[in-house]
């Protein structure tokens, strides 16, 4: 896939439209999932395509968003590629995107679709970042902190950022907790200069009495 190609893609897929629009897609294809009894195995489908499959084979991925190619085709390579392999449930879903010409947005209703089912488990996406990788305690005191404060199942997105040093920048929603060594260094630098300046400012202010 060209670079071109994904940044066009990553221009247009969490676009507001095509949020709505998936969120739709994604909505309709939970009821559907549900009705089979079969949610879990639809989002391991989902996000296997659109995780895995694609990264390993973005021919695929082009093959379906490509307007070149009639719904015949694609019809016929979900039918060869997924019956059988897939849930009923989500080959019959990629047939009706392909009804709509709507498969180039698999990724944005795979995390549609995550978004619904976390919220009905009551699973909220907590994003941490830390100077090195949590330990097994760490992250289970993350996980118990979430748990009392939001009354929530906290899934943690783990990211290991060096350059703040030490500690946990732990963001919830719009809710953020900053305990890195980087910020408690800045401010201490910051009541730092603001002692200094108000010493300076003592000093003048004696002078001129």
């Amino acid at each position: 896939m060209s670079e071109q190609t994904i940044q066009a893609r990553h221009r247009t897929v969490m676009d507001d439209e095509t949020r709505h629009v998936a969120r739709v897609y994604a909505e309709a294809l939970y009821k559907a999932a549900e009705a089979d009894n079969n949610v879990d195995t639809v989002l391991e489908e989902l996000e296997t395509l659109t995780k895995g499959v694609y990264g390993q084979d973005p021919g695929l991925e082009l093959f379906f968003v490509s307007a070149s190619i009639g719904r015949n085709k694609k019809d016929d390579a979900i039918q060869k590629t997924f019956a059988g392999r897939a849930s009923d449930t989500f080959v019959r879903f990629l047939k009706v995107l392909n009804e709509h010409d709507r498969l180039g947005m698999l990724g944005a209703i795979a995390v549609a679709f995550r978004a619904i089912h976390d919220r009905k488990a009551r699973r909220l996406v907590v994003h941490v970042r830390s100077a090195v990788q949590l330990t097994d305690e760490e992250r289970d005191r993350v996980k118990n902190d979430i748990r009392a404060v939001a009354d929530v199942e906290p899934v943690l997105d783990e990211k290991v950022d060096p350059s703040i040093l030490g500690g946990l920048i732990v963001r919830v929603q719009d809710w953020v907790y900053d305990a890195s060594v980087r910020t408690r260094l800045q401010n201490i630098r910051n009541q730092l200069i603001e002692r200094s300046s108000h010493g300076i400012q003592s000093g003048r202010d004696r002078f001129r009495t």
